[in-house]
């Protein structure tokens, strides 16, 4: 931490909030009824819209809608349109001042401050709760990603919820900020199991399970046609969730992620929260149904579609449903443990310990290199022979590509904002080589 990071942390705060006007709880009834949603509401599923777009969300937004959400690759999206570039140049302005800042912190900050400012523009269009994405550089860090989300809390602490993706000191860093009191959405969840985990030892307010992307790695990969796989792991997931909360008070809740058709959303009615793409909305609104035939779902054993021949256990398949009596034992275990004093290494070194190294890795550079040039789905024959002898999850390995597909995105939109000083002739990088250094 720098010698005046109060002072900056000030400086931020008051430049991404000026001119913030707010109406809380004043404009909701500015905006139409859509039965459909109601119905929905109306199984106990709240709504939000997966869109960091406002022209997007202004064509959608309906009085059901209660969030809007963000994460690294759609607040790219908006940065990468131009909007900002005259906002940016600003940022780094303020923060020239502080002249132990490395390149990479002041990348941080920017990327802060475009988080921060485009989401308190979200809230003064919709007055909406908004999920605002940290850096993913802070994914392995347990008090840069504490100290980030606690000052965005500061700024809007009336909508805004904190994501942060599940690693091993991810699940630290959400276990303190959730003692606190601030609202977590602990993203880039895949199963039940893992969310299991994170609800008992981070107590965070979401968890999530990333449901497209799971049926598109079955499709991809010609296991199947990929039907109803991330549908079968949401619904075992939100039945995990469900029991904590009435048997161990507490309060996480599911949320249904990365939908890819309006029939999902039929599918998956009566989940704590699903999280809807503007397309998806459109095609579900466009199906026209009845809305009181629609039912609650929750309660469904949807059969996974996979070829005859695949067999589930040999690809770690069942990790993305099943609770295993060994992960119970593990973490009942672990909660007797001064959790609070742990590293991310001891985190990873108890679940091996406790026969669960599969469920929380430590990545070698290699594996980390494959999955980023994989992209967003994991191509099997890279990790089938791990899959196979049990070192690894298919979570897992969902997981590790979803966490390095933001850092992609993450890193186009740093590239963007170097891109723009560059242009304005501000050179961070010299600047830095010309101090002391830290």
């Amino acid at each position: 931490m720098i010698k005046d990071q109060s002072m900056l942390n000030r400086e931020i705060h008051n430049f991404v909030k000026e001119g913030f006007s707010p109406s809380f709880g004043q404009i909701r009834k500015n905006f139409r009824k859509e039965p459909l949603l109601e119905r929905l509401q109306e199984l106990g599923s709240e709504l939000w819209l997966d869109t960091g777009s406002i022209s997007q969300a202004q064509q959608l937004w309906t009085q059901e809608f209660t969030a809007l959400t963000t994460n690294n690759t759609l607040l790219n999206r908006e940065v990468q349109t131009g909007q900002y570039d005259s906002l940016i140049p600003q940022a780094a302005e303020m923060l020239s001042k502080y002249h132990q800042l490395s390149e990479q912190d002041i990348l941080l900050e920017i990327g802060f401050i475009l988080n921060a400012y485009h989401a308190l523009r979200l809230v003064e269009q919709f007055d909406c709760y908004v999920s605002v994405e940290e850096h993913t550089d802070l994914a392995n860090d347990v008090d840069r990603a504490v100290d980030y989300a606690r000052r965005y809390n500061a700024i809007c602490p009336e909508r805004f919820i904190i994501k942060i993706p599940f690693t091993p000191a991810g699940l630290l860093a959400t276990r303190r900020v959730s003692l606190e009191g601030i609202p977590v959405n602990h993203t880039l969840g895949f199963s039940a199991r893992q969310n299991y985990l994170i609800a008992r030892i981070g107590k965070p307010a979401y968890v999530n399970v990333f449901l497209g992307k799971l049926n598109s790695f079955v499709a991809d990969n010609e296991l199947g046609d990929g039907s109803f796989i991330g549908e079968k792991a949401t619904l075992a997931s939100q039945a995990a969730i469900k029991h904590l909360r009435e048997r161990h008070q507490i309060s996480t809740r599911q949320i249904g992620a990365s939908f890819r058709s309006g029939k999902q959303v039929h599918d998956l009615a009566g989940i704590d929260i699903m999280t809807i793409p503007p397309k998806v909305a459109e095609e579900f609104l466009s199906m026209r149904l009845e809305p009181q035939k629609i039912a609650d779902e929750t309660g469904v054993n949807y059969k996974p579609g996979l070829h005859s021949y695949v067999d589930p256990a040999s690809l770690m398949l069942n990790t993305l449903w099943d609770i295993d009596e060994k992960l119970v034992k593990c973490v009942d275990a672990l909660e007797k443990e001064d959790i609070d004093s742990f590293t991310p290494k001891d985190l990873i070194g108890f679940f091996r310990k406790h026969d669960c190294s599969d469920l929380l890795i430590h990545w070698n550079d290699a594996q980390i290199a494959a999955s980023t040039r994989e992209g967003k789905i994991p191509q099997l024959h890279h990790w089938e022979e791990a899959l196979e002898n049990q070192s690894i999850g298919l979570d897992s390995v969902m997981n590790l590509a979803g966490l390095n597909s933001f850092a992609t995105d993450q890193k186009a939109m740093d590239q963007r904002i170097k891109d723009v000083l560059a242009k304005n002739e501000i050179n961070i990088g010299h600047r830095i080589q010309n101090t002391s250094g830290r």
